[in-house]
């Protein structure tokens, strides 16, 4: 008799545990990912979408939180890409703080840099090119840059687009970004908006 119950009741176990899992099918695998989906396009539409920007016609050119490559004297340049700023390719470079081929490549690039930020009027030394503009970031895609950096390259960027200077260093203070929350990481500089505002400056 004992064995009989047991196995009575083994079907309606086997229906609760069906029915369980349909609900949770329904709940987790369909109405919450519509719900926080929903929630991202209405409350968020702008980060849901990958913070992308657009032009002066509305195209899109990229997205706020990836760097893009700039040649050329016209452009704010941003930090190294290890991946050749190719998204599919992220990550920063495995050589170590006492490996002689990056000192080498440092080295390199902040010679590079000195030399095509001097202008007449506005000489950079090696010496004074900062970390970020001879280092990659570890993404490799940090559109970032610092203040610093941006401000070593407005006379260049004003040389080549016949800007005044003081035009050109209004628009780095417009796109410089405070600390996050006030108090997290350093300011900063998005070069992806920063270029987009050169486009239309006058």
């Amino acid at each position: 008799m004992k064995g009989t119950a047991m196995l009575s009741g083994a079907p309606r176990q086997l229906l609760a545990g069906l029915r369980m899992l349909l609900i949770l099918t329904v709940i987790l695998g369909a109405a919450y990912p519509l719900a926080v989906w929903g929630v991202g396009r209405i409350a968020f539409s702008g980060s849901a979408n990958g913070s992308q920007i657009t032009d002066a016609g509305g195209r899109v050119v990229g997205s706020s939180l990836l760097a893009q490559e700039f040649d050329g004297a016209q452009w704010f340049h941003p930090r190294p890409s290890t991946g050749d700023y190719d998204t599919l390719a992220t990550g920063g470079t495995n050589l170590g703080p006492n490996s002689e081929k990056l000192e080498a490549q440092i080295a390199q690039r902040r010679y590079a840099v000195a030399s095509e930020d001097s202008v007449p009027g506005a000489r950079v030394a090696p010496s004074d090119v900062p970390a970020d503009a001879v280092t990659a970031s570890f993404s490799g895609l940090d559109p970032h840059i610092s203040p610093t950096y941006a401000r070593q390259q407005t006379a260049r960027v004003a040389r080549a687009r016949g800007l005044a200077p003081e035009r050109v260093s209004a628009l780095v203070a417009e796109h410089t970004e405070g600390r996050q929350n006030g108090y997290l990481g350093e300011e900063r500089v998005n070069v992806v908006t920063l270029n987009l505002a050169l486009q239309t400056a006058k």
